[in-house]
């Protein structure tokens, strides 16, 4: 009966995952997509939150993508609340499925399945077959899952816990609560919980009070992938919890008339037991979302009131660049590009910054944070560069022209400072992975390189703000030390290396990090060479 149980089990999480990444890679990159750019209100987010989650067959894999937008400031909390309410709802979706009698061909859908994978070359037709080869999956473990329970109704202890779940509702929320965070899926374990009432092995009246409590579960997932995020992510997880406590404290004290309901459904519709488990289940959810959906702002202030702190999420949205702009003047639309590539600019020196301290404090923190701006960077360099390309579809004047044209290149150059300091914060990372340690003099000449570099990106932006020759001209001589400093530290290190202070692992990593600013020196003086060429008479 274990034996059974556990490898069906094993055989059902198997195929929910396997059927979740053939659908999520048929997707490709429209989930991040429809996440980011249907969720403009609650509603729509709810929708959004729903769609997303039929497509990865997965509430706990939405709820972490959606944590993960707001940790890079792509989604609002109130947003991510529409997104998480979704998520409830479209988790119902396994537990119709399940409720569906197909599981006489299990089988056959397993073996087009592999039929798929195997024997087509075309990326899109192995994907569907991964969909298909867990779905079969799924009801192949479920069958063996529902086989192995059968026993459990001639057992005296479990017909006893049943009976105690059934005078204790609190009790199956516990249980549901408990089996769903050990499993980290709520569609297995309501996936056994209608195996159970299929074998008559449960009550419906100790059912429900389970099912409660794997929607209480599952919110765990969510919560473990905020560990360590951003505080608007933490907000997140946790009105994930709250959202989820609170339906099933609605829906508990007003069990006594939901039961009769169930049981009125099943009989009217016909429905068998698994799908009676996914009404009562699309309900439930359905209904706390509708319940709730008026109160996600009081939602949102009990979460920010609950989880203090600031807010270090960057946010990745233009801010000046509205198309009104466009039609009404030209060069004031120049203007507000312009602001926001100095928001660029900003961005670009603290991620850099943000490298230094991860290199100094090794804490995951700062590499998170310069990460955040670094995606900042590439969102802002698509979003100006369109408007640019939309504004030199006016008429410019010549002055017009040569600033549109700065604008232009040294937005390039901004976006590409990022790919610098991420790639310094991956050779980071290669060090710690690899326990690799840097001498105390190549720290303090890494650490003298970076305190030059961001003092030359500083002056750079400064000098593009205020079209400024002279702060220019201090940028392409701070270069030129950039460059020395440069040759210099990479002579030190082959002595060191010579002497065997230092490895040659880590001296790669030396020499790799040097590199990488250097070339954030050449992109800041080109952004001083915009300016030196718009001052020519």
């Amino acid at each position: 009966m274990v034996f059974q149980f556990v490898g069906g089990l094993g055989i059902f999480l198997f195929g929910l995952k396997y059927m979740g990444d053939g659908l999520q890679r048929s997707a490709g990159d429209r989930l991040r997509d429809i996440l980011d750019r249907f969720t403009t209100n609650p509603v729509m987010g709810v929708l959004a939150g729903i769609l997303v989650t039929i497509l990865i067959q997965s509430s706990s894999g939405t709820t972490v993508l959606t944590v993960g937008l707001v940790n890079a400031g792509f989604m609002t909390l109130r947003q991510a609340i529409g997104v998480i309410m979704g998520a409830n709802i479209g988790t119902t979706v396994t537990a119709f499925i399940i409720g569906i009698e197909i599981k006489e061909y299990a089988l056959p859908i397993l073996a087009i399945g592999a039929l798929l994978i195997f024997f087509f070359k075309s990326n899109k037709i192995t994907y569907i077959g991964q969909a298909l080869f867990g779905f079969g999956a799924l009801f192949y473990g479920l069958d063996l899952m529902s086989n192995g329970m059968k026993p459990l109704r001639t057992l005296e202890s479990f017909q006893d816990l049943t009976v105690s779940m059934s005078d204790t509702p609190l009790l199956g929320v516990v249980i549901g609560t408990l089996f769903t965070v050990i499993v980290q899926s709520s569609s297995a374990t309501i996936g056994i919980l209608q195996g159970l009432y299929e074998q008559g092995a449960i009550t419906i009246e100790a059912a429900l009070p389970v099912l409660f409590g794997d929607n209480v579960g599952t919110t765990i997932t969510a919560v473990l992938a905020a560990i360590g995020a951003s505080v608007a992510a933490k907000r997140a997880a946790f009105a994930h919890v709250i959202f989820n406590v609170v339906g099933t404290v609605v829906f508990l004290l007003i069990l006594n008339l939901y039961v009769p309901l169930i049981v009125y459904m099943q009989a009217v519709l016909s429905l068998n037991e698994p799908m009676t488990i996914a009404f009562a289940h699309g309900i439930f959810n359905i209904s706390n979302a509708l319940i709730q959906l008026p109160f996600i702002g009081v939602l949102a202030y009990i979460v920010t009131k609950l989880i203090p702190g600031e807010d270090m999420a960057v946010d990745h949205k233009p801010k000046h660049l509205d198309p009104i702009f466009i039609e009404q003047s030209p060069s004031l639309a120049l203007g507000q590009a312009k602001k926001e590539v100095m928001r660029m600019g900003e961005f670009a020196y603290r991620g850099l910054e943000e490298t230094s301290h991860y290199l100094n404090s090794d804490l995951r923190k700062h590499a998170d944070l310069a990460m955040q701006f670094e995606e900042a960077l590439n969102n802002l360099d698509r979003k100006i560069t369109d408007y640019l390309v939309t504004i030199s579809g006016t008429s410019l004047s010549d002055a017009e022209s040569a600033k549109h044209s700065a604008l232009m290149d040294s937005v390039r150059d901004v976006e590409r400072i990022g790919d610098h300091f991420e790639n310094i914060i991956e050779l980071i990372d290669y060090k710690l992975t690899n326990k690799m340690e840097l001498t105390e003099q190549a720290r303090e000449d890494l650490n003298d390189m970076f305190n030059l570099t961001l003092i030359t990106v500083k002056q750079a932006m400064k000098a593009l703000d205020n079209m400024d020759r002279e702060e220019a001209l201090s940028v392409v001589q701070k270069e030129k030390q950039i460059d020395q400093y440069e040759r210099s530290f990479r002579k030190k290190h082959i002595l060191r290396m010579n002497e065997g202070v230092c490895s040659g692992p880590s001296g790669i990593v030396f020499v790799d990090i040097l590199s990488n600013l250097e070339r954030i020196g050449d992109h800041a003086v080109n952004i001083a060479g915009e300016v030196l060429s718009q001052d020519k008479p």
